[in-house]
Order: structure tokens, then C-alpha cells, then sequence
């Protein structure tokens, strides 16, 4: 098997091939209800451009396998970072420890020739100096942009993965996964005054968008002018009021405060908000909530799950009616519905599962202008940066890192400090108005849980809530 001809080549070498994988795998997970292996090989590069100066260069290489057996609620599971015979019957021996299945035989997921992005390897088609020269000149352009650019920060980055999904009944699936992003973000400066915007894109594609003209100079004019408007901030507002969240990226709200708390293990244990409530009203009339990882060629999508399911449109919530949840192979077993390809993992070192892929609200039917009219006193969220969420209680709390005034439906000043306050059960049903305008992120996002971190996407229209609270420093 040619790794040049055949990417699964790098997972089967001297020391495994595929046939002796699918026996090893057998015999490790004879006596469970479910499982697999997971082969990966897997590559890295990422250049960090700051100062005016090249400050980082890496590149990276992991292959290994993790091996997992279920039956019931319990797992066990086993990784190396050797591929090979001998490791796997190593780690059959922790697959030994579990109870014998109770009941039946898991199926196999279903078969998908699909593939929702290119094969090629992003890593191998660009040059070393290429890259370096694509930080160094946007770093120069953005330095010429403005004379109050003080700092420049670019960085770019590449991934090529090759997995393989392995089950004991003799079912097998294979993904190659690229993965690119580059992201500017720059310091503006006034009368010692500094404020910080920040842009990045990215997606499963090769470099070739990013390379070009018309999109790093596109990340220079979106980061420097959120500096520029954070020069001109003042405090933030603080106290319940009404919140208009901009299209796209500011999704990133639904995806913390609702998105986690519809996942499959955290309904199945009765900890989420909205665990008993499939069929009940969540939140207001034409709030449509989806989850979708076969959107091609997005930062959040696979052709399959890390399981081997196909990924495909899942309808989370239906004109405010809860219809499922994002579900992997066990919990959905458990709680007696189908998989929806939700099943994920960080690497082969992670047993998988439910998360999200791209999550994101439908649009409406309002005229974003007609939205921002309704807003006598509020704040305009354009853009955020990090937030958390607590997903028993859905509560959540958002730092927004562009926002402005708004009064008698007319923006305003810009506000710094701005924080969004709220829980996501409740802010679903305070939904006054929707959009039209929707649109999902540039491809940036990343989202933790368990430890792990798995690419992910965003989206929504522009969206009108009233009542949340708004933490600032300013009455």
C-alpha cells in the first residue's frame, strides 16, 4: 500500500495490515456490545508571524490507534501511539476487563461513498518560503495600512489527517481530512491609548483561498477596523436590556448556551436543561435550531463521525419545539434512537463522544433595519470572544470584543467591557425577532469539552432578544 497513491498506506505499514486488523479487532472486542478501532495519522504545521519577525515555525507528526470496547454504559478503552499488531493484542488485554455484553450486537453505521472535501494533503502543495512570505507580507501591509497600527500578529496554520474506523464485525471506514486556518489580529494605538481587533478564516480546504490578495487583505481590513472602533469605545452599559446579535460568528452564543446542552450523554443522564423535554416548546415560534456536519468543506464538517456514521442534518429544534438531540453510537443506543454522526474525538488518544459540528439558528423573514428600529435602549453585539456555560442550568456568560449603543434604534458609541448574561432555556424563548440575513462563521471556531477540543461552526442571522443582562461598568 503507497502512501503517495494510497493515504491509508501511513496506518498500515510493516507492522499491521488491514486484514490482520480486522482479526485483532475481532478477537479484542468479541464479547462487547459495541466498539472499534481507531487509526490515525495525522500532521501539523503552524507559523507564528509577530513583531515583524517570524516567532514560531512548527511541524508535527502523530500516528497511533485507540481501541475501544462497550457494553451497557460501561467503556474501556486503550490507545498507543504505535501502530502495529503487537500494541493492539496489548491493549485487547484492558478490552478483556469488561463485562460480557447484555444485550445485542450493535449494528454497523451505514456505508457513505461521500466525501465533503478534497484528499490533497495542504501541508505538501505550498512551499516552507511560501508561507513565511504569505505572514511577513500581510504583516507589512497591515503595518501600511494605518499609522496607528502599532502591533501585528498572523498566524497560519495547517492539518492532514488520515483515520480509519475498524469494527468487529468487519465493517471499515476511511476519512482524509484537511484542515486550514490563518488568522490577523492587530494592536491599534492613540495618545497611549491600545485596543485589539482580531479576524480568521479557514475551513477543510487547501491554502490556495487564504493565499490569496483578496482574503488576507480582507483579514487586515476586518481586524484593524475592530481596533479602530475599540479605540472609540467607551464603557459598556450595564443592567437588563435588549441585545441585537449580528449574523454569523455571534452563533457562537447559541452553540455554548444551547448547543452543549442538547447533546446526547448530558439529556441521557438527566443533567441538561432540557433533558425529559423532546416534544416541548423551548423556545419562541420560528426559532429553528440545527446541527449539520456534511456541509461541504466547513471547519466543522466530516464525511463520517469518528465511529464511521455519516454525518447529515440534524433538526434540533423546530419552530421552537424540541424535536432530538446530537447523538453518538452509545448514547443513542442507550436512549433508544439512531445516531446522528455526532460521534467525535480529539485525536486517537480520546475515546468519542457527542459534540457538535456546525451549529447554527436559521434565518427569519425580518429586515435586519427594521430589527435594529425596535431597539430603544440596548447594545449592538457584532462580534465575541470567549464565553462559558454551566450545562445544568444552561446559564451562560459571553465577552463581547465589538459592541456598540443602542438608543431609539439607532447605533451608537462603540462599548468596551461588554459581557452578555443570561441562560440559554431562557434566551431561546426571549427571541422578538429574526433575521434574514443569515450566515454561518468565516471557520475559526474550536469547542472543549471533556478535555477535549474538536473543530467546530457557527451561525445565525441577525437576532433581537430582550431582557438578557448586560454586565459593563457604565449606568
Amino acid at each position: 500500500m503507497n502512501p503517495v497513491t494510497d493515504p491509508r498506506g501511513l496506518l498500515y505499514r510493516d507492522a499491521l495490515d488491514p486484514d490482520t486488523a480486522l482479526k485483532l479487532t475481532a478477537q479484542a472486542l468479541a464479547s462487547a456490545e459495541d466498539g472499534e478501532l481507531y487509526l490515525q495519522y495525522r500532521r501539523t504545521e503552524a507559523f507564528g508571524f509577530d513583531d515583524g519577525r517570524l516567532k514560531t515555525a512548527s511541524y508535527d507528526t502523530q500516528s497511533g490507534f485507540g481501541l475501544r470496547a462497550v457494553s451497557g454504559e460501561t467503556t474501556a478503552f486503550a490507545h498507543a501511539n504505535e501502530i502495529s499488531a503487537d500494541a493492539i493484542r496489548r491493549a485487547a488485554e484492558t478490552m478483556a476487563l469488561i463485562d460480557p455484553a447484555q444485550g445485542p450486537k450493535a449494528a454497523a453505521p451505514r456505508r457513505s461513498n461521500r466525501h465533503l472535501y478534497t484528499d490533497a494533503d495542504p501541508l505538501d502543495l505550498v512551499p516552507f518560503a511560501d508561507k513565511v512570505n504569505l505572514c511577513q507580507t500581510i504583516d507589512a501591509a497591515a503595518r501600511a495600512r494605518d499609522p496607528r497600527v502599532v502591533q501585528v500578529s498572523v498566524s497560519l496554520t495547517g492539518q492532514w489527517s488520515v483515520v480509519e474506523i475498524v469494527r468487529p464485525d468487519g465493517f471499515t471506514a476511511t476519512d482524509v481530512r484537511p484542515l486550514v486556518r490563518l488568522n490577523v489580529t492587530i494592536v491599534a494605538e492613540v495618545d497611549g491609548r491600545r485596543e485589539t481587533g482580531s479576524f480568521g478564516l479557514g475551513g477543510r480546504e487547501l491554502y490556495g483561498r487564504l493565499f490569496e490578495p483578496a482574503t488576507w487583505n480582507r483579514a487586515i481590513d476586518e481586524a484593524l477596523a475592530q481596533a479602530l472602533v475599540n479605540l472609540d469605545s467607551e464603557d459598556a452599559p450595564a443592567g437588563e436590556m435588549t441585545v441585537l446579535l449580528g449574523p454569523g460568528w455571534p452563533g457562537v452564543l447559541l452553540h455554548e448556551a444551547v448547543g452543549h446542552g442538547l447533546e446526547g450523554d448530558f439529556n441521557r443522564k438527566g443533567t441538561s436543561a432540557f433533558a425529559g423535554r423532546i416534544g416541548e416548546r423551548v423556545a419562541a415560534p420560528g426559532v429553528t435550531v440545527i446541527d449539520d456536519g456534511s456541509i461541504a468543506a466547513r471547519r466543522g464538517s466530516l464525511s463520517i463521525d469518528d465511529e464511521g456514521t455519516p454525518t447529515q442534518e440534524n433538526i434540533l429544534i423546530e419552530d421552537g419545539i424540541l424535536k432530538g438531540y446530537i447523538q453518538d453510537r452509545m448514547n443513542a443506543r442507550l436512549m433508544g434512537v439512531a445516531p446522528t454522526g455526532n460521534g467525535r474525538r480529539e485525536s486517537f488518544q480520546h475515546a468519542p463522544m457527542p459534540r457538535m459540528t456546525n451549529t447554527f439558528m436559521r434565518g427569519g423573514n425580518d429586515d435586519p433595519a427594521e430589527l435594529l428600529s425596535r431597539v430603544k435602549k440596548g447594545i449592538f453585539a457584532k462580534s465575541f470572544g470567549g464565553g462559558q456555560v454551566d450545562i445544568v442550568s444552561g446559564k451562560f456568560v459571553f465577552t463581547c470584543t465589538e459592541a456598540y449603543r443602542v438608543e431609539n434604534g439607532r447605533i451608537g458609541a462603540p462599548v468596551k467591557g461588554a459581557t452578555i448574561i443570561g441562560d440559554g432555556p431562557s434566551a431561546l424563548t426571549q427571541v422578538k425577532g429574526i433575521g434574514s440575513d443569515f450566515a454561518l462563521d468565516e471557520g475559526i471556531g474550536m469547542c472543549g469539552k471533556g478535555g477535549q477540543s474538536v473543530p467546530a461552526g457557527v451561525g445565525q442571522p441577525t437576532l433581537l432578544l430582550e431582557g438578557l443582562t448586560v454586565g459593563g461598568t457604565a449606568a
